[in-house]
């Protein structure tokens, strides 16, 4: 039997925070990384992280608690209210998102990619294979990762990279992006068009 546990965050944090965990996972990058495989003749794929937000970890020393999941007596024999200690990240939770980047952004850094300065989400990796310079550009939305990249030979960098991350992450090649926050995404040899309906 599986279950999936989720939080509902009902104290208010302070603006600041709520834009800063905001900033981490409203970007989308997919739409904006369309022209650049237009210009470039890349090739773009998403990828899907499986459960992504129950991968992260909590920071030292965070104690995060909520209510018993429908089903279970909230009141204990003691006559109090019972509540549930949240060990790992779970749905619902406000800060869930920063703690999956956490787990998430520090691996892509290790393997060799560099975050942007324009968009924390979009990492890039340049590197030569076989005397021949590739391009792997990934964009991170929640739990999926986009990948724009110009090379798919069994040596490929994004050969190399997704091996890598299938053995890291649970992860679904979800193929070609065709769509991304109901904007479709149609690809012609040298371009790329958006539509939304």
């Amino acid at each position: 039997m599986r279950a999936r546990l989720c939080t509902s965050s009902r104290r208010r944090l302070q603006t600041n925070v709520l834009l800063d965990l905001a900033r981490h996972i409203t970007t989308h990058p997919g739409i904006h990384r369309s022209s650049l495989r237009a210009r470039r003749g890349l090739s773009m794929r998403r990828w899907d992280f499986v459960p992504a937000y129950l991968r992260g970890d909590l920071e030292q020393g965070e104690v995060v608690y909520c209510r018993p999941p429908p089903g279970y007596e909230t009141i204990g024999s003691d006559s109090k209210t019972r509540v549930c200690r949240i060990v790992k990240p779970v749905y619902g939770m406000a800060q869930a998102g920063r703690r999956w980047q956490r787990s998430l952004f520090p691996w892509l850094k290790a393997w060799g990619f560099t975050q942007s300065d324009a968009d924390p989400c979009v990492f890039v990796c340049n590197k030569e294979v076989q005397g021949k310079p590739q391009t792997l550009i990934l964009g991170c939305y929640v739990d999926d990762l986009f990948t724009v990249y110009s090379d798919e030979g069994l040596s490929s960098l994004y050969a190399s990279f997704t091996t890598d991350l299938s053995s890291r992450w649970n992860v679904q090649d979800e193929g070609l992006v065709s769509d991304l926050l109901n904007v479709d995404i149609n690809t012609d040899a040298d371009c790329v068009i958006l539509k939304q309906e």
